[in-house]
Protein backbone atom coordinates (compact mmCIF):
# COMPACT_ATOMS: atom_id res chain seq x y z
CA UNK A 1 0.00 0.00 0.00
CA UNK A 2 1.28 3.48 -0.83
CA UNK A 3 0.40 4.78 2.63
CA UNK A 4 2.12 1.94 4.51
CA UNK A 5 -1.19 1.01 6.18
CA UNK A 6 -1.75 4.54 7.47
CA UNK A 7 -4.87 5.20 5.40
CA UNK A 8 -8.04 6.00 7.36
CA UNK A 9 -11.29 6.68 5.53
CA UNK A 10 -13.51 9.44 6.90
CA UNK A 11 -17.13 9.59 5.77
CA UNK A 12 -19.70 12.34 6.24
CA UNK A 13 -23.30 12.63 5.12
CA UNK A 14 -23.06 16.33 4.24
CA UNK A 15 -25.34 18.96 5.71
CA UNK A 16 -25.94 21.54 2.98
CA UNK A 17 -29.34 21.12 1.25
CA UNK A 18 -28.12 23.05 -1.79
CA UNK A 19 -25.57 20.31 -2.59
CA UNK A 20 -28.02 17.44 -2.97
CA UNK A 21 -29.78 18.42 -6.22
CA UNK A 22 -26.40 18.24 -7.98
CA UNK A 23 -26.41 14.48 -7.32
CA UNK A 24 -30.17 14.05 -7.74
CA UNK A 25 -30.47 12.95 -4.13
CA UNK A 26 -33.09 13.66 -1.51
CA UNK A 27 -31.79 15.67 1.44
CA UNK A 28 -34.25 14.13 3.90
CA UNK A 29 -33.05 10.57 3.26
CA UNK A 30 -29.35 11.17 3.86
CA UNK A 31 -29.16 9.25 7.15
CA UNK A 32 -30.27 5.97 5.58
CA UNK A 33 -28.08 6.48 2.51
CA UNK A 34 -25.10 7.18 4.76
CA UNK A 35 -25.53 3.84 6.55
CA UNK A 36 -25.91 1.98 3.27
CA UNK A 37 -22.88 3.68 1.73
CA UNK A 38 -20.88 2.78 4.83
CA UNK A 39 -21.87 -0.88 4.55
CA UNK A 40 -21.28 -0.87 0.79
CA UNK A 41 -17.67 0.23 1.38
CA UNK A 42 -17.15 -1.98 4.42
CA UNK A 43 -18.26 -5.19 2.73
CA UNK A 44 -15.61 -5.59 -0.02
CA UNK A 45 -12.78 -4.03 2.03
CA UNK A 46 -13.01 -6.43 4.99
CA UNK A 47 -10.02 -8.74 5.05
CA UNK A 48 -12.08 -11.91 5.49
CA UNK A 49 -14.63 -11.16 2.76
CA UNK A 50 -13.69 -12.42 -0.67
CA UNK A 51 -15.97 -11.89 -3.66
CA UNK A 52 -18.48 -10.41 -1.27
CA UNK A 53 -22.19 -10.00 -1.89
CA UNK A 54 -24.18 -6.92 -1.02
CA UNK A 55 -27.68 -5.72 -1.90
CA UNK A 56 -28.68 -2.12 -1.29
CA UNK A 57 -31.56 0.19 -2.06
CA UNK A 58 -29.56 3.25 -3.11
CA UNK A 59 -26.17 2.17 -4.49
CA UNK A 60 -26.68 -1.04 -6.38
CA UNK A 61 -25.34 -4.45 -5.44
CA UNK A 62 -22.37 -6.80 -5.38
CA UNK A 63 -23.24 -10.24 -6.75
CA UNK A 64 -20.06 -12.03 -5.64
CA UNK A 65 -18.41 -12.04 -9.07
CA UNK A 66 -15.74 -9.42 -8.31
CA UNK A 67 -13.30 -8.79 -5.49
CA UNK A 68 -11.45 -5.73 -4.30
CA UNK A 69 -7.65 -5.97 -4.11
CA UNK A 70 -5.40 -5.39 -2.40
CA UNK A 71 -6.93 -5.77 1.02
CA UNK A 72 -5.38 -3.95 3.98
CA UNK A 73 -2.35 -6.14 4.84
CA UNK A 74 -2.01 -6.75 8.55
CA UNK A 75 -5.44 -5.26 9.30
CA UNK A 76 -8.81 -6.95 9.69
CA UNK A 77 -10.53 -4.17 7.80
CA UNK A 78 -10.22 -0.67 6.41
CA UNK A 79 -10.35 1.84 9.30
CA UNK A 80 -13.44 4.02 8.84
CA UNK A 81 -14.27 7.16 10.81
CA UNK A 82 -17.62 8.94 11.00
CA UNK A 83 -17.15 12.67 10.43
CA UNK A 84 -19.89 14.71 12.05
CA UNK A 85 -23.03 13.18 13.50
CA UNK A 86 -24.30 12.08 10.05
CA UNK A 87 -27.77 11.90 11.66
CA UNK A 88 -26.83 8.60 13.33
CA UNK A 89 -27.74 7.63 16.87
CA UNK A 90 -25.16 7.06 19.57
CA UNK A 91 -25.63 3.29 19.37
CA UNK A 92 -24.51 3.27 15.75
CA UNK A 93 -21.57 5.58 16.44
CA UNK A 94 -20.54 3.47 19.45
CA UNK A 95 -20.48 0.17 17.57
CA UNK A 96 -20.26 0.60 13.79
CA UNK A 97 -17.83 3.47 13.22
CA UNK A 98 -14.24 2.66 14.17
CA UNK A 99 -13.99 6.22 15.51
CA UNK A 100 -16.00 9.42 15.54
CA UNK A 101 -14.89 12.99 14.83
CA UNK A 102 -17.48 15.65 15.71
CA UNK A 103 -17.36 19.45 15.79
CA UNK A 104 -18.58 22.39 17.88
CA UNK A 105 -18.31 20.35 21.07
CA UNK A 106 -18.53 22.23 24.35
CA UNK A 107 -15.45 21.28 26.38
CA UNK A 108 -17.58 20.45 29.41
CA UNK A 109 -19.53 17.90 27.30
CA UNK A 110 -16.54 15.83 26.22
CA UNK A 111 -16.63 13.52 29.21
CA UNK A 112 -20.39 13.00 28.86
CA UNK A 113 -20.07 12.05 25.20
CA UNK A 114 -17.26 9.58 25.89
CA UNK A 115 -19.32 7.99 28.68
CA UNK A 116 -22.37 7.62 26.43
CA UNK A 117 -20.28 5.94 23.72
CA UNK A 118 -18.85 3.55 26.30
CA UNK A 119 -22.29 2.77 27.75
CA UNK A 120 -23.83 2.12 24.32
CA UNK A 121 -20.93 -0.03 23.13
CA UNK A 122 -21.71 -3.73 22.70
CA UNK A 123 -18.77 -5.10 20.71
CA UNK A 124 -16.26 -4.58 23.55
CA UNK A 125 -13.97 -2.64 21.22
CA UNK A 126 -12.67 0.86 21.88
CA UNK A 127 -14.27 3.41 19.55
CA UNK A 128 -12.34 6.66 20.12
CA UNK A 129 -13.97 10.08 20.06
CA UNK A 130 -12.46 13.30 18.78
CA UNK A 131 -13.45 16.67 17.42
CA UNK A 132 -12.29 19.44 15.10
CA UNK A 133 -10.76 22.78 16.05
CA UNK A 134 -9.91 25.78 13.93
CA UNK A 135 -6.68 26.89 15.61
CA UNK A 136 -4.92 30.22 15.76
CA UNK A 137 -1.53 29.62 17.34
CA UNK A 138 -0.32 32.93 18.71
CA UNK A 139 3.35 33.84 18.86
CA UNK A 140 3.20 34.47 22.63
CA UNK A 141 3.52 30.98 24.17
CA UNK A 142 1.86 32.21 27.37
CA UNK A 143 -1.22 33.71 25.70
CA UNK A 144 -4.32 32.14 27.31
CA UNK A 145 -6.46 29.66 25.41
CA UNK A 146 -9.79 31.08 24.28
CA UNK A 147 -12.55 29.06 22.61
CA UNK A 148 -15.15 30.71 20.37
CA UNK A 149 -18.34 28.99 19.16
CA UNK A 150 -16.96 25.71 20.54
CA UNK A 151 -14.74 25.28 17.49
CA UNK A 152 -12.36 28.26 17.05
CA UNK A 153 -9.48 27.94 19.50
CA UNK A 154 -6.75 30.54 19.87
CA UNK A 155 -3.86 30.90 22.26
CA UNK A 156 -0.16 30.30 22.83
CA UNK A 157 1.51 26.91 22.62
CA UNK A 158 1.60 26.38 26.38
CA UNK A 159 -2.08 27.15 26.89
CA UNK A 160 -3.22 25.08 23.91
CA UNK A 161 -1.25 22.07 25.13
CA UNK A 162 -2.80 22.45 28.58
CA UNK A 163 -6.28 22.82 27.10
CA UNK A 164 -6.02 19.64 25.03
CA UNK A 165 -4.46 17.77 27.93
CA UNK A 166 -7.45 18.67 30.11
CA UNK A 167 -9.70 17.36 27.34
CA UNK A 168 -7.66 14.18 27.06
CA UNK A 169 -8.24 13.59 30.75
CA UNK A 170 -11.97 13.61 29.97
CA UNK A 171 -11.52 10.94 27.29
CA UNK A 172 -10.83 12.93 24.12
CA UNK A 173 -8.68 10.84 21.79
CA UNK A 174 -8.19 12.90 18.63
CA UNK A 175 -8.23 16.51 17.50
CA UNK A 176 -8.54 17.51 13.86
CA UNK A 177 -6.64 20.81 13.54
CA UNK A 178 -7.17 23.45 10.89
CA UNK A 179 -4.67 26.34 11.02
CA UNK A 180 -6.70 28.43 8.58
CA UNK A 181 -7.33 31.33 11.03
CA UNK A 182 -3.61 31.72 11.82
CA UNK A 183 -2.07 34.96 10.55
CA UNK A 184 1.53 34.04 11.29
CA UNK A 185 3.76 32.57 8.55
CA UNK A 186 2.68 28.97 8.13
CA UNK A 187 6.20 27.49 8.41
CA UNK A 188 6.63 29.33 11.68
CA UNK A 189 3.33 28.01 13.01
CA UNK A 190 4.14 24.41 12.08
CA UNK A 191 7.55 24.62 13.72
CA UNK A 192 6.10 26.17 16.88
CA UNK A 193 3.38 23.54 17.03
CA UNK A 194 5.71 20.62 16.38
CA UNK A 195 8.25 21.77 18.97
CA UNK A 196 6.02 23.08 21.74
CA UNK A 197 2.66 21.29 21.49
CA UNK A 198 3.03 17.88 19.87
CA UNK A 199 5.77 16.63 22.23
CA UNK A 200 3.29 16.95 25.10
CA UNK A 201 1.29 14.15 23.50
CA UNK A 202 4.11 11.92 22.30
CA UNK A 203 2.80 8.94 24.25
Amino acid sequence: MLTNNRFILGLSSGDQPVEYPAFKKDFAGRAERFREAWEMIRTPTDQDKRFAKFAGHHYGKLDGSIDMVPKMPGLDRLPMVAIGRARQDFGWLANTADAWIWHEVRPEDTGKIVRVISERNKDHTWHPFGYANFVELLDDPNAPAQLYNNIYLRGGSKALAEYWESQRQLGLSHVTINFKPTRRPFNEVVQDFSENVLPKFAD
